[in-house]
């Protein structure tokens, strides 16, 4: 079991293979961690699915608007929302895309992030610099490796529950 540092700043994401320990970074981009903690007290995340993953490339969940829907045309509509709050602004680092970090999703505006965020497969240098780290995996990887591939793929994983591990 991974040792938690940080109650407050560390998720439990479910997923249907058990669960993945995320840390977050507050350092890093506190904006970004105080939403993904405010969206996961609320519920928001909880059955949301993946509906883009790329082998090789990334996982993406999070669209708590259009996510947790069953029917195919919302399912095709995943990806395309947000939540009820504001846009963040971006929190750029020097952090690398690594394996099992957290990057905030966006559309080509850089400070349009939202609810909706991506884990790494492996090292996606190109994307430092211009989406926001805010989380890595510290435990469960084999998990998020083994979600459902495709965009959106035929019958998407979801997000079972996501708590913050001081509520747990």
């Amino acid at each position: 079991m991974a040792e938690i540092k940080d109650p407050e700043n560390t998720i439990l994401m479910e997923l249907k293979d058990g669960t993945v320990t995320i840390e977050l970074l507050p350092d890093v981009a506190p904006e970004h961690c105080t939403r993904m903690k405010e969206l996961a007290r609320e519920g928001a995340y909880d059955n949301v699915c993946f509906h883009r993953v790329i082998d090789g490339f990334m996982a993406q969940t999070g669209d708590v608007e259009h996510g947790d829907m069953e029917d195919g045309f919302n399912i095709r509509m995943a990806g395309t929302g947000g939540s009820d709050k504001p846009d963040l602004p971006s929190e750029f680092s020097k952090l690398p895309h690594a394996r099992g970090t957290l990057g905030a999703a966006r559309s080509a505006n850089p400070n349009s992030a939202n609810s909706q965020f991506f884990i790494n497969f492996k090292d996606n240098d190109f994307l430092n610099g211009q989406y926001t780290v805010y989380g890595r995996v510290i435990e469960g990887m084999e998990h998020v490796d083994a979600i459902a591939r495709g965009e959106p793929p035929m019958n998407p994983d979801r997000m079972i529950s996501v708590k913050v591990a001081a509520d747990a």
